[in-house]
């Protein structure tokens, strides 16, 4: 067996190859394009038998997706993807001066698949759907996690020189009421200046249909209140920044709207969306967020505990002498696990044995966030027996045994 640690960078990766007694083979700094992966290849076809599988060929890299990821896997590779973290505490095994290089690093990779792979997973086996959704996913909560930054942002501009445009619009700045009033009138002497049918024909352009009388009418009053004001030079400049960040907050709700369709589009397809949006709570967004960051590779989780153990939802236990403690996990996957927090919550109200298992929990004197964990935790076994079995969720074979004890 041949094995390999690859450093990868941007433009280039340090490659180490190591046979199974430790020795090193070779090592090569190839480029990030097709013609570093065909040396790559060359540089495994001069130290493997001739009739070695593909699978004889173990490599460690730290990352698990990305063109030079994919090309391994497509090359049949045994590919592990090792957390940055871990790969950190092998280099201290080798040497505790705090040196750092990245051939060193490649080094310390070959070592690690060759010696302990057992413990670390191999690169999932997803299908390209799932990857599909999953990339869909990423870039849909990315896209809203940016427009809320350009609204925190707005928020605090107005908060400094335009406080009736708060008043008028609160938290609602990504509304179209707010998009189309605020363009026209950034400043509060505009907003004064305002009169009933301007404001009546601005949000009809905005796109309101209903109510359009009486909303303009409590726009106009709020945006007509006695105010602290900035001097004018200032509050034109202010109204210029704002004017760029509606911009920015009307391009980013198309971005949202255009990646939601396509992400809806691509996750129906998927076979396990049935199983995945019959569950209490699950729309098609958290749905497709969920069933991506899982992905959907049947050999990834031996079990609903393993499945738990990735979404960081199962508590960890310390262990010294007599002291025994439990703790959440805070090193996990900051999407799934946003999805999963998000599921609890919503299934609340969806699912009555959610419910009753909430109240216990609180009941117990759990907070809010430690029951919302825990509840998460409980839907996720319950997701994994579903997609194990391939069968739809069914309320009272999920929670019997909590309604009985609530009733």
């Amino acid at each position: 067996m041949l094995f390999i640690g690859i450093d990868w960078a941007e433009d280039h990766h340090d490659v180490c190859v190591m046979d199974v007694e430790g020795g090193v083979l070779a090592r090569r700094r190839i480029p990030d394009a097709l013609a570093g992966v065909s040396e790559l290849h060359a540089l495994v076809g001069e130290h493997a038998g001739d009739d070695d599988d593909p699978d004889q060929v173990v490599v460690g890299i730290e990352k698990d997706r990305g063109l030079i990821v994919t090309a391994l896997v497509a090359s049949g590779y045994l590919v592990y993807a090792v957390n940055p973290m871990a790969a950190a505490r092998y280099r201290e095994r080798h040497h505790v001066s705090g040196a750092k290089s990245d051939p060193g690093d490649a080094k310390v990779l070959a070592d690690l698949v060759r010696t302990d792979r057992h413990n670390h997973r191999p690169v999932a086996g997803d299908s390209n759907l799932a990857e599909a959704v999953k990339v869909l996913a990423r870039a849909h909560q990315s896209a809203i996690w940016a427009r809320q930054r350009a609204v925190n942002a707005l928020r605090n501009n107005l908060k400094d020189y335009y406080p009736g445009a708060l008043s008028a619009f609160g938290t609602a700045l990504t509304h179209p009421d707010a998009l189309a009033v605020l363009a026209a009138a950034p400043t509060p002497g505009l907003g004064h200046s305002l009169t009933q049918a301007r404001l009546v024909a601005l949000l009809r352009s905005g796109g309101r249909q209903r109510n359009v009388q009486r909303r303009a009418t409590e726009i106009r009053e709020a945006l007509s209140e006695d105010q602290l004001a900035q001097p004018s030079q200032l509050e034109d400049a202010y109204g210029v920044t704002t004017r760029v960040a509606l911009g920015a907050i009307a391009h980013a709700n198309n971005d949202v709207a255009e990646l939601e369709r396509a992400l809806a589009m691509t996750f129906e397809q998927h076979p396990s969306a049935k199983i995945v949006l019959s569950l209490p709570g699950m729309g098609t967004v958290l749905g497709a967020r969920v069933l991506g960051e899982f992905g959907d590779d049947p050999n990834r989780y031996a079990d609903a505990k393993s499945r738990r153990n990735y979404a960081g939802t199962s508590p960890i236990t310390k262990t010294s002498g007599k002291s025994w403690v439990a703790v959440a996990r805070f090193k996990r996957n900051r999407r799934l696990g946003d999805a999963l927090d998000w599921w609890a919550f919503c299934s609340l109200t969806k699912s009555p044995g959610a419910r009753a298992y909430y109240d216990e929990l609180r009941q117990r004197d759990k907070t809010h966030r430690q029951a919302i964990r825990q509840l998460a935790n409980r839907w996720v076994g319950i997701l994994h027996t579903c997609l194990e079995r391939s069968c739809l969720y069914d309320e009272a074979a999920a929670w019997s045994h909590r309604l009985a004890r609530a009733t």
